[in-house]
């Protein structure tokens, strides 16, 4: 399992989030180009799953972020923001 595909843990600090998050955005870029390459069908059937979880992940990281600074900003631990399910994160409104 790849440090960007493992899951969140409670207690990551924000420069860890930021890191993962770096590297999700590189890994979408990627898989974004080979898409729009055309790459055979198989292979962009993957492409588009890892890209979905690529995406998921990135939700997962921003929100996780977000709590940690809200936590902050309100005097409380920032350690104890914890990362929400992938289903959660998803369905918000933006």
């Amino acid at each position: 399992m790849s440090e960007e595909s493992a899951p969140l843990d409670k207690g990551e600090s924000d420069s860890s989030v930021l890191h993962r998050i770096s590297q999700l955005i590189e890994r979408e870029h990627r898989l974004r180009e080979d898409l729009q390459a055309g790459v055979d069908s198989g292979t962009r059937e993957a492409d588009r799953e890892l890209l979905a979880q690529a995406e998921e992940a990135l939700d997962q990281c921003w929100d996780l972020l977000r709590q940690r600074q809200a936590r902050r900003t309100t005097g409380q631990n920032p350690d104890e923001a914890s990362p929400r399910p992938v289903s959660q994160v998803e369905n918000y409104l933006q």
